[in-house]
């Protein structure tokens, strides 16, 4: 069916789904409304996924039920006693009534015209994947400001639809899989689901928040990293999309010049990461 489902997977994040559904009802325009390439406004619902929570992310969820449906979209807030992202992320997708599907990390705050510039991105025959423009959001500790100050600026962040919390898909983008695997990284296996042809960045930004602190930077990266390789192991098929380019002597000369401190932090991070063994479950910030 025509229209846009927006899918939110949520474990203990009291602290986080409210300010995130919060910037989705401030979307202005709402998806499709007013000139250009979609006439009608676009039917959306917003399906939050909580999993495994032992806090109030479905209350503080549910809160926000009434202001949905003064703006005409749809809501729910599904429970689920089972943890894990891939089954909240097949939940949700089971829910959905709508062709278009948008994953949405709970702790991403979105601009108000990036929804209405996603679905109009979508509306393609081809297979699309569709993604904002990815913006760190401000730190609190100093070594996350540090880590952030370059990783904003590698290659792979400033080039390419890297889809950071939050990437979409039409109906064509996703027939090309059936249900999320239970692997990590999710949004690496999506993305290397489409060419890099494929993928379509929209102007309009979004705030992907890091985790705080050495410790939290280094476990993270070590999963993401372990992430990956699970992806390229047990679907070597896509490594043919994956056009993340690597770092070369020029890249790191001219990352070390914008900023010595924050190269070193992220210099650090890395090597810390590769020497870690990431066996435990880590959320991205």
């Amino acid at each position: 069916m025509p229209g846009m489902s927006v899918i939110i997977p949520a474990s203990n994040e009291e602290a986080y789904i409210g300010r995130c559904l919060d910037f989705l009802l401030a979307s202005n325009p709402k998806p499709g409304a007013g000139s250009g390439s979609i006439p009608l406004p676009m039917p959306v619902e917003v399906i939050v996924v909580a999993n495994a929570c032992s806090d109030a992310t479905a209350e503080v969820a549910g809160e926000r039920a009434g202001a949905f449906r003064r703006m005409g979209w749809d809501f729910r807030v599904l429970d689920l006693a089972k943890g894990g992202k891939p089954n909240a992320l097949n939940a949700g997708d089971k829910a959905a009534k709508f062709d278009n599907r948008v994953y949405l990390d709970a702790d991403v705050t979105l601009s108000p015209k990036l929804l209405d510039q996603i679905g109009r991105a979508l509306e393609v025959k081809r297979p699309a994947y569709v993604s904002g423009r990815c913006v760190i959001a401000p730190a609190k500790s100093l070594v996350t400001k540090l880590y952030a100050k370059t990783y904003a600026y590698v290659p792979f962040m400033r080039t390419g639809v890297p889809g950071c919390g939050l990437f979409a898909v039409n109906a064509a983008g996703r027939r090309r899989w059936k249900q999320f695997p239970d692997i990590i990284s999710d949004d690496t296996f999506v993305r290397l689901i489409f060419s890099p042809q494929e993928r379509i960045g929209v102007n309009a930004p979004y705030r992907w928040p890091l985790v705080e602190g050495w410790d939290a930077l280094v476990r993270v990266r070590a999963r993401q990293n372990k992430g990956v390789r699970e992806v390229f192991e047990r679907f070597p098929q896509l490594k043919k999309n994956d056009d993340k380019p690597r770092m070369t002597l020029l890249d790191k000369l001219m990352l070390f010049a914008r900023n010595p401190l924050g190269f070193g932090v992220y210099a650090g991070v890395a090597m810390a990461a590769r020497k870690r063994r990431a066996t435990e479950w880590s959320r991205g910030r």
